[in-house]
């Protein structure tokens, strides 16, 4: 049981800092698609250690049953839908900003 439940709490202590990270990185990166990819992180890997880190704190019950059906939907729906934004954005005319060193977005040919 001792075991479970550092298990637990480590995995619920990976997904804070991946949700922390992942906050840091929205506020912090210069343009859209780098948020896009804290935003993910935040919403993969940081909400989804902290469910199966409750999965094992519940045991076996309903309540980890249903927490496994979210995380399966939060799997499955958070990287398609950071890809979908990434995808209309980028058909929309926003493009990735590639030079490291201009983090203002431009594109450097000022008039």
């Amino acid at each position: 049981m001792i075991a479970l439940d550092i298990l637990s709490w480590a995995l619920m202590l990976i997904g804070a800092f991946f949700s922390i990270v992942g906050g840091i990185g929205i506020v912090r990166l210069p343009e859209f698609f780098s948020r896009l990819h804290g935003a993910g992180i935040t919403d993969t890997m940081g909400a989804g250690a902290i469910l199966l880190g409750l999965v094992f704190q519940v045991g076996l019950s309903l309540a980890a049953v249903k927490l496994i059906m979210i995380l399966f939907f939060l799997l499955v729906t958070s990287p398609s839908s950071c890809h979908a934004l990434a995808r209309s954005a980028f058909t929309h005319g926003l493009k990735p900003v590639l030079d490291s060193s201009r983090r203002d977005g431009s594109s450097g040919t000022e008039v």
